[in-house]
């Protein structure tokens, strides 16, 4: 990998729940198009096509792209739970890094139904069935949907081992909402308390209420990278690079450590970010806005510490301490994040690199973060795998 990559335009539609949304090609053509305005460049620069989407069938990514242009590039669907759109991005980057292609397309969207996530296919082996099995093992609880039991699992562990009391999520489903006040695209933007959240319908008594958990949402955001040489031919803006990048899967600890934390990715994430962190040369003390993938409040407190934001048992403190907000150590997730965005998966990895993008580039309006050179991005899709990318102001 020689050529170093730029993120030259982004763009996204604004979320929104599943019954009031556009269909998916409307939506994914206008993420790019947005995308392709924000880089100053047509569709026919673009040389291949990464597109991403979790609930949709085969070709669904030129059944998108058509509604823009028919340019004959390569199109590559990409389907990887809910670390899709990071994935696509990770395939472009490795595109224009390798010399392979100059401009490269990196998309994401996701039509989705209401309610919790099920089985597509149910007369073959679900991918999931080890998870399933372990998550089965170590809580039970299999009146609750899948994707609650694995997290709110995962958050029960940390409570039992640190000691975490239930409103420490609460605070930190408040502070998302705080953010997204700010964020025209996110889908909810109405403020919510520390109360509130704790007051919220219980769905597991004692370890998650409703309110800590994303809505099912639809999306779609891209992403435009290009080579430096690309780049100054074209006259576009450089001002923003992938500085590094890792993608991880799972390991053999996911299962044998019995630890809902490791069944839902905390040590993919943390060798993923290590590994990020080691190529840039710098550490988490040195991240000035992170995006991270609060799926669940939970998942968010546990990403602190995967990604080295805070010491093993230190996340309460730092809930506390407002070191996840503005004023604190890093701001987290100020787009409001999944809790408040919205989580339509194939969109996600591409709306969080979107958010960074204009961090970096001191356009975020109310949501900026004062003077932010370095952003981090964590996506995480169960099943498994995570990325984790880090940008940088030139």
């Amino acid at each position: 990998m020689k050529n170093s990559v730029l993120v030259v335009g982004v763009g996204m539609v604004p979320f929104a729940k599943p019954s009031n949304s556009a269909p998916y090609p409307e939506m994914a053509a206008n993420a790019l198009r947005l995308a392709l305005q924000d880089a100053g460049l047509h569709y026919a620069d673009v040389q291949q096509a990464y597109v991403g989407y979790v609930y949709g069938d085969s070709t669904a990514g030129q059944r998108a792209l058509y509604e823009v242009g028919m340019t004959g590039i390569p199109i590559v669907n990409v389907n990887n739970n809910c670390s899709t759109g990071s994935t696509a991005l990770y395939l472009a980057r490795q595109a224009v890094a390798s010399g392979a292609a100059d401009c490269v397309l990196a998309l994401g969207f996701e039509q989705m139904s209401p309610g919790a996530l099920g089985v597509q296919f149910p007369d073959r082996a679900s991918p999931f069935d080890r998870f399933d099995q372990a998550t089965q093992a170590l809580v039970g609880h299999s009146d609750i949907p899948l994707a609650l039991r694995y997290f709110a699992g995962a958050g029960l562990a940390h409570m039992k081992e640190f000691g975490t009391p239930l409103e420490t999520f609460a605070k930190i489903r408040a502070k998302a909402s705080r953010h997204a006040v700010n964020n025209p695209l996110a889908l909810f933007r109405d403020e919510v308390t520390t109360e509130q959240v704790m007051a919220s319908a219980m769905i597991w008594p004692g370890v998650l209420t409703r309110l800590m958990a994303c809505p099912p949402t639809c999306g779609a955001a891209a992403a435009i990278v290009c080579s430096e040489a690309f780049a100054q031919k074209h006259g576009l803006d450089p001002m923003v690079r992938i500085r590094a990048q890792a993608m991880t899967t799972d390991r053999a600890i996911t299962f044998e450590a019995q630890d809902m934390r490791e069944v839902v990715g905390f040590g993919m994430a943390q060798e993923a970010a290590t590994a990020v962190y080691e190529a840039a040369g710098v550490g988490p003390q040195d991240i000035d806005v992170v995006e991270l993938h609060d799926c669940f409040a939970q998942n968010e407190l546990l990403s602190y510490e995967a990604l080295g934001l805070c010491p093993r048992g230190g996340a309460q403190q730092f809930v506390d301490d407002g070191d996840n907000t503005y004023g604190g150590q890093v701001v987290t997730n100020p787009s409001g994040g999944l809790l408040s965005k919205g989580h339509p998966l194939g969109a996600t990895g591409l709306a969080q690199c979107t958010e960074l993008v204009q961090q970096l580039r001191g356009t975020a309006e109310r949501r900026q973060v004062t003077g932010a050179r370095l952003a981090l991005q964590h996506n995480l899709g169960l099943g498994g795998a995570c990325v984790v990318t880090m940008y940088e102001r030139v």
